[in-house]
């Protein structure tokens, strides 16, 4: 390490830190930080999907009567659960209606009174959700249905529609009242996915070959399998970081082994949410790298403990680091680390980034099918925040210089090329163009060039269209997470901003400081966005793109009158 890297709290000055209407943005981004060390596994929402396999998958572990009524709670009055698109809410309505039938067709239910949840409450839940389904979401239905671009999404939606036809079928020799016309009946193939790379990936989870660590994420789609013998948890006890495939491997070993590893990592992700458990635990490095680098690129004074500043240094290897134990490298994260740390003033070369460069961009990870636009600016900005920290120097060999700032050019060119043709990025691991745009626009203005001033002007012209007159911005309806993009946005890309600008922002910091002025954080009632097996909300990452938007609209005159 260099001399920077001293075991004393990164400081990064700012020109002033502003109390912003009752919130204190600095004091907001120290106990934010603050929780990152209190909580190193993360802070991220429940997910409706893992929580499902989770009641199929680990009946006995405990608060599952609490996992039972959160799927219950969160059902929309339209029988589906998750976001507001059939494509989306197809995953967590699967898992939802497979856990209910599985709680009511199966032993423990109909050796025991029943539970602390009543019958008759599942019942109608999984009926409600079985006709969302069937009237949706799979069979002949389901043809024009859009499906995101969900990880593992084609081997786990006909992995659960097997799960509930079987369920259907013990409706038959089980009848369960309420659930009697479903009895026997069969869903067919959800959007037209028919099973086969599911039939090939159990193949070869039954062959007791290694499998790509990126498939071990989604394990449970196996059937029944525990996956490679040499398979072993993590020092965090975690599967695939994540809970679902976890318990499939621990299976019946739990409850004869309670100090097991994998076990002991069940019940401590049971506890975050008293119940119910997220998608992908923990997520370390990325939450740390992206708070990090948001709070620091906006300026706001930070004293970073040293000890965040090494989590995001000792992970990395030659091929990067991943976003925590248990998950493959990855370019999104490397990315995300090494621009934190470039901000943070100890920077470390990219190389190991090299490793996913392709002939025209950088992949998320090797090998993947599709490209991500969010993962390009997040290398653009780590390659030329590293060009902008360190320059032309005696350790930096020219040959080296010339290699990133091809890279740089590479990859704003590439950039560029994915614009949609109304200024608008979009992306696979994020729901909201806003997210994207944001992304791409922010990182082309600082590292890509005059040539990319056109596509940074569309974009802003983009966003500044699409506000809604509440003063918000998102997708489905305004939320702060998605507000703090446009507003980052709109005064990352232009120091001097125009009147429209000015009036744009003012207009949008009430829902900022409303989110910020909530005990929860805003927790409660803002959507999930995020692109996993299910959709999912990192608060702390969230909530640092709320404040750094905050804090740039401190500086921003015509909303002085927002801040008094």
């Amino acid at each position: 390490m260099s001399v920077d890297d001293r075991p004393v709290p990164r400081t990064v000055p700012s020109p002033r830190s502003p109390s912003t209407g009752g919130v204190d943005v600095a004091g907001a981004a120290r106990e934010l930080i603050g929780g990152l060390v209190a909580h190193p596994w993360g802070q991220v929402s429940p997910s409706v999907y893992e929580t499902g396999r989770i009641v199929t998958l680990a009946p006995w572990l405990r608060d599952h009567d609490r996992r039972l009524a959160y799927l219950v709670e969160s059902q929309r009055p339209d029988g589906a659960w998750g976001a507001p698109v059939d494509g989306y809410a197809l995953v967590p309505t699967l898992s939802a209606v497979e856990a209910l039938l599985a709680e009511l067709t199966g032993e423990r239910r109909a050796a025991s009174d029943g539970g602390a949840v009543h019958t008759g409450l599942l019942v109608r839940s999984a009926a409600a959700g079985l006709r969302a389904i069937a009237a949706r979401m799979c069979g002949p239905s389901a043809a024009d249905m859009e499906l995101p671009d969900l990880p593992a999404i084609e081997l786990i939606a006909p992995a659960l529609t097997e799960r509930i036809n079987a369920s259907l079928a013990r409706l038959r020799e089980r009848p369960v009242p309420g659930l009697a016309e479903w009895a026997g009946r069969e869903l067919g193939p959800p959007a037209g996915l028919d099973g086969a790379k599911l039939a090939l990936v159990r193949g070869l989870l039954a062959s007791g070959a290694d499998v790509p660590q990126k498939l071990l994420h989604a394990l449970e789609v196996g059937d029944g399998t525990a996956g490679p013998p040499r398979l072993r948890p993590e020092p965090t006890g975690t599967i695939g970081a994540s809970p679902a495939a976890t318990a499939v491997w621990l299976g019946a070993r739990a409850a004869g082994d309670p100090s097991s590893p994998a076990r002991w990592y069940l019940e401590t992700v049971v506890a975050q949410h008293g119940g119910p458990v997220p998608c992908g635990f923990p997520l370390t490095v990325f939450e740390r790298g992206w708070v990090l680098a948001w709070l620091v690129r906006a300026g706001i004074p930070v004293a970073v403990p040293p000890e965040l500043v090494l989590s995001l240094t000792a992970p990395l290897g030659p091929a990067g680091t991943p976003a925590a134990e248990g998950l493959p490298a990855d370019a999104d994260t490397t990315a995300g680390a090494l621009y934190a740390l470039a901000l943070l003033g100890a920077q470390h070369r990219p190389d190991p980034l090299y490793a996913y460069e392709t002939d025209t961009h950088f992949c998320t990870w090797r090998g993947e099918e599709g490209a991500s636009v969010t993962t390009n600016a997040h290398v653009l900005e780590a390659i030329g925040q590293y060009i902008a920290a360190r320059g032309r120097t005696a350790a930096e060999p020219g040959a080296d210089i010339a290699r990133h700032a091809a890279a740089v050019a590479k990859v704003a060119g590439w950039l560029r090329g994915q614009q949609r043709p109304d200024g608008s990025w979009d992306d696979r691991w994020h729901a909201s163009p806003f997210y994207a745009t944001a992304c791409a626009a922010i990182a082309l203005a600082g590292f890509g060039g005059t040539g990319s001033a056109a596509a940074v002007g569309a974009a802003r012209a983009w966003v500044l269209g699409s506000q809604r007159e509440d003063g918000s911005w998102g997708r489905w309806g305004g939320t702060p997470e998605e507000t703090s993009y446009a507003v980052q946005l709109l005064l990352l890309t232009d120091p001097s901003p125009g009147a429209d600008v000015r009036d744009a922002v003012a207009r949008a910091v009430p829902h900022l400081l409303r989110s910020l002025n909530r005990a929860d954080g805003g927790d409660a009632d803002e959507p999930a966005l995020w692109h996993d097996k299910d959709l999912y909300r990192p608060a702390a990452i969230v909530r640092a793109g709320v404040l750094a938007a905050l804090h740039l609209a401190r500086t921003v005159s015509a909303s002085d009158a927002m801040f008094r």
